[in-house]
């Protein structure tokens, strides 16, 4: 079997070379960008893909009937490709879970804290010639809501507690291992000062914060969101930065990335933007290419 890994970036390359054992499979390696239409391309005559997080969409999919398995660098693939309609031609898709569960959740508390004391809005007015020390939030006795507690949740909420936090959470199955106390979804929405989003995107969570439900968020809060853009309705979010009843929020995914320059979660003040880099660390990212290679292995 013929396997590529489609979107080897200039970051991720030194990381591919060094994890490289002798006895690994080979793998054809595509280090150059290209456009989504060009997909087939890319991956025609392989049976095996890995995917970073390029979009493929099942038409462009379709023209390569060689294709058998797609390895997905991460754990949400539903954002990128539809997975049942791949499904349903034969084709598998793998995901990769708890490579990177502790840097995730630094990047959330990262988020947490930069929206909290304005800090990226500070730096670009200060650059600016712009003097203006903003008042921030201190967390200390705040609650944070987690959204979400698998992995990456439970790091928050760690993480969370060693700030003097008061933590929530809530999650689609309860486990007795769960070190918070479990609450309603409404309940959290109304008692966190800070939220962080953490569930995992599928048919069952996609718009999970609705407008309905982000209209019943504690006004002034902070909304934290690694894990998935279209787990909250993007419209409804806009609005209310917009109005102040979120008062700032610290993203790292988007409905769809890039993330455009003209769209309006861009130029809003009261949000602070990261570009899907919350996995990437060197010790994320080692374990992450290691266990796709070791995917592969098993395929092949």
């Amino acid at each position: 079997m013929k396997s590529i890994f489609i979107d080897c970036n200039d970051q991720l390359a030194p990381v591919w070379e060094r994890i490289l054992r002798s006895d690994d499979p080979p793998i054809d390696v595509n280090r150059k960008a290209f456009a989504r239409d060009d997909l087939p391309s890319i991956i025609r005559g392989y049976d095996v893909a890995i995917d970073d997080h390029s979009y493929m969409p099942t038409p462009l999919v379709a023209q390569c009937p060689e294709l058998k398995h797609i390895v997905f660098l991460g754990t949400g693939p539903a954002s990128y490709m539809d997975v049942a309609e791949l499904q349903a031609r034969g084709i598998k898709v793998h995901i990769i879970k708890g490579y990177g569960d502790t840097a995730v959740a630094e990047h959330s508390i990262a988020l947490m804290w930069a929206a909290a004391r304005d800090l990226a809005r500070m730096d670009r007015e200060v650059r600016g010639g712009v003097w203006t020390p903003h008042e921030g939030v201190q967390f200390l006795n705040k609650t944070l809501g987690v959204i979400g507690l698998g992995g990456i949740g439970r790091e928050v909420a760690r993480i969370g507690k060693g700030m003097g936090m008061s933590v929530i959470g809530w999650n689609r199955t309860k486990h007795a291992d769960i070190a918070v106390p479990l609450v309603d979804i409404d309940t959290l929405l109304a008692k966190s000062d800070v939220i962080s989003m953490n569930l995992t995107l599928g048919d069952e969570t996609r718009g999970f914060l609705s407008a309905d439900r982000i209209a019943r968020m504690k006004p002034g809060v902070i909304y934290v969101n690694t894990a998935r853009g279209a787990l909250a309705d993007e419209a409804a979010l806009i609005a209310a930065l917009e109005s102040g009843h979120i008062r700032h929020a610290g993203l790292d995914v988007f409905h769809d990335e890039p993330l455009k320059p003209d769209h309006p979660l861009a130029k809003l003040e009261n949000v602070t933007l990261s570009a899907h880099a919350a996995f990437r660390t060197p010790e994320a990212s080692e374990t992450l290419l290691r266990r796709a290679i070791d995917i592969v292995k098993t395929l092949v």
